[in-house]
């Protein structure tokens, strides 16, 4: 197959994403008082509503629909008064009551979207579109709808290739999930590489996690993604036939999935091949879609009202009272710390988009000088996030105080350490969140950035090695390293690199 950016050359890929997040944060089921637990023992968190038994009545989940529209409202979606609740035909082993509840084609959110800011080599995957001056573009991305639904059981195939249902000896069904509140935001066709879907769903994830309705964890599955994905010349009009992505776990597959099935639907295409309405599966191991079956229509879910929950009408209040429980939004968030802080884009936005580092974040810069705040930051993004990943932890794990991280990002800014003396400060600070500069202290790490006696070493070495003094004037500018060293040794350490730098520079110069 020809490689992506040969395939879209000649071809325009239309991407759309169907993303389900589970309400993790709440407590309790979408239509019962089961609760939510991932990991607990199989089936221990059923009853007879979400099994779907013979005259169990549901209740909705208050602060579900509360969540819902906090979403919407988080994505600039239009807040739908009135809906209701209808029943999906749902013929799998998965859903014990053979029905899924889910609601019908007016949902709680519509008409919503959100704009990527698109830059670097994630814009390389545009030929087609024009960039601005720093190479990236904005993709504004139309959202569909959001619409609440409930998640269906856990189903595990033993002996089949990769886990999969082909081959297994027999499955097994866990329901403790099903029932658990699930929202499903759905894009409009308006994606047009793996890239821009891969940050659409990397922005989503953080606007969740931001107003606190998901722990997003596409490990445990409380955060999935199907693309549908279809390809039609460039200059085309009309949408080619689409097929739909399953098991795009990770942001990983979700880009290459996509990237594979493009490039594939390229080939069949240009051989005069037909591609069909289907949903394919994603193997990351064998780096390949297969089919998983034909695609549905709508007239096979056989959804009509369900009879047992009453319309919604959301209240002007309700709907103003969520407003009023949104926090700031990451891009918000980004937009402050570059101009409260002078951070540069990229590091704000990293930070904005963790939770528990822009909290930490907001804490430790308070007070602090622009020069500081990025010290803090490089704190931040570098060796804390480094601690995190090594230790499969979160920064809202560590115990170091805002304090001593601002009393650290101040020392090195005022360069009384140097960086290297800062690793050494910042392992301290990590492993027992000593106070930096009472360790500093202690363990004489004080810079020495008295001009007068550095000068007077370097005028003592450059009288003890007049040929190196000649050599470097002639050309060989390596030995200034000599000298920088040379320097460094005399003071043990102590000397500020930047102003012996300096320092010996210009004294050999002249």
């Amino acid at each position: 197959m020809k490689e992506l950016e040969e395939v879209l050359q000649d071809w325009e890929a239309v991407i759309g994403l169907e993303i389900h997040a589970e309400l993790t944060t709440l407590h309790t089921k979408m239509f019962c008082s089961c609760p939510i637990e991932f990991g607990a023992e199989p089936n221990t968190h059923t009853c007879p509503v979400c099994l779907g038994l013979p005259g169990a009545l549901p209740v909705p989940n208050k602060d579900a629909i509360r969540s819902i529209v906090k979403a919407g409202l988080a994505t600039n979606c239009e807040i739908e008064k009135h809906s209701m609740f209808y029943r999906k035909g749902y013929f799998y082993p998965d859903m014990a009551k053979n029905f899924q509840t889910t609601q019908g084609p007016v949902a709680f959110c519509m008409r919503g979207h959100l704009d990527l800011e698109v830059e670097g080599k994630a814009a390389l995957e545009r030929p087609d579109i024009e960039k601005d001056a720093d190479g990236g573009y904005v993709a504004h991305v139309g959202i569909t709808r959001i619409h609440m639904e409930e998640d269906a059981g856990k189903m595990t195939h033993l002996g089949g290739a990769e886990g999969r249902i082909d081959g297994a000896d027999r499955s097994l069904v866990d329901y403790n999930r099903a029932g658990t509140p699930l929202i499903e935001l759905v894009t409009e066709p308006d994606l047009r590489s793996p890239e821009e879907a891969r940050l659409f769903m990397q922005k989503l994830r953080q606007i969740y996690l931001a107003i606190g309705i998901s722990d997003c964890s596409m490990e445990e599955g409380s955060m999935r993604c199907d693309g549908n994905v279809s390809l039609r010349r460039r200059g085309a009009k009309e949408f080619g036939i689409k097929t739909e992505l399953k098991n795009m776990n990770s942001f990983k597959n979700l880009h290459d999935g996509l990237a594979y099935e493009i490039c594939r639907q390229a080939e069949v295409l240009e051989e005069g091949g037909i591609i069909y309405q289907e949903t394919r599966h994603w193997e990351p191991g064998a780096k390949r879609t297969i089919v998983m079956r034909v695609k549905e229509t709508a007239d096979d879910y056989r959804m009509f009202p369900d009879p047992d929950l009453a319309p919604f009408d959301l209240s002007d209040e309700f709907i103003e009272g969520v407003r009023a429980e949104l926090p700031e939004l990451p891009d918000e968030k980004r937009d402050r710390f570059i101009a409260e802080h002078g951070l540069p884009k990229a590091d704000a936005a990293a930070i904005a988009g963790d939770v528990a580092m822009a909290e930490l974040f907001d804490t430790a810069a308070e007070g602090l000088e622009d020069g500081e705040a990025k010290k803090l930051a490089n704190i931040l993004l570098n060796d804390l996030s480094a601690w995190a990943n090594e230790n499969n932890a979160t920064v809202a794990d560590l115990a170091a105080s805002p304090a001593h991280l601002a009393s650290l990002a101040k020392l090195l800014a005022a360069d009384t350490i140097s960086s290297k003396q800062g690793k050494e400060v910042i392992a301290a600070i990590i492993a027992d969140d000593v106070d930096p500069e009472a360790y500093v202290e202690e363990h004489g790490m004080k810079q020495t950035t008295d001009t007068g006696a550095i000068e007077q070493l370097v005028e003592q070495l450059m009288q003890e090695n007049p040929d190196k003094v000649a050599a470097y004037r002639d050309g060989k500018k390596g030995l200034q390293g000599f000298f920088m060293g040379q320097i460094m040794k005399a003071m043990k350490g102590q000397g500020n690199p930047k102003v012996i730098s300096k320092i010996v520079t210009d004294k050999l110069e002249g």
